[in-house]
């Protein structure tokens, strides 16, 4: 499907990017993605990290002139990193739902506890989308950055 498919069946609104939210969110990001890199338990970096990515994610979406609808906000934000980005971002699409549902759980339902290792993949995973988006962001948006 294609991001106008995504609007017609109301899983997207449009949305027109301005240079200073962008900005913010991209600040943001970058804010969360140090304030992870703290001393802190492996469920908190991760929740954090994720929060980073969810960011990026949403700057690049916005960037592209949508905005996820309310129902399924952040499932659809990272779902839809592949069709804003490229199809070489599927896998780490991918990655980043399965991190969703993790956070989600850790967060919500306390099911399980967070490894330091999947703290740090996670962390890996954000960094590469960190560049990924500025890149496209250069590419593709030169007037939002």
């Amino acid at each position: 499907m294609s991001l106008e498919q995504w609007l017609q069946s109301g899983w997207l609104t449009r949305h027109q990017a301005f240079p200073r939210e962008v900005a913010a969110l991209l600040a943001a990001a970058a804010d969360d993605l140090a304030n992870a890199e703290k001393d802190i338990s492996p469920a908190w970096r991760f929740a954090i990290a994720y929060n980073a990515a969810l960011r990026l994610c949403s700057v690049a979406l916005s960037a592209a002139g949508y905005r996820a609808a309310r129902e399924q906000k952040h499932y659809r934000t990272i779902a839809a990193l592949p069709l804003v980005l490229g199809p070489e971002a599927r896998e780490l699409a991918e990655f980043l739902d399965r991190c969703r549902t993790k956070r989600h759980e850790v967060t919500y339902d306390s099911v399980r506890a967070v490894s330091q290792g999947e703290a740090d993949e996670l962390m890996k995973a954000v960094r590469e989308l960190q560049s990924r988006v500025g890149a496209w962001l250069r590419a593709k948006h030169k007037g939002l950055v």
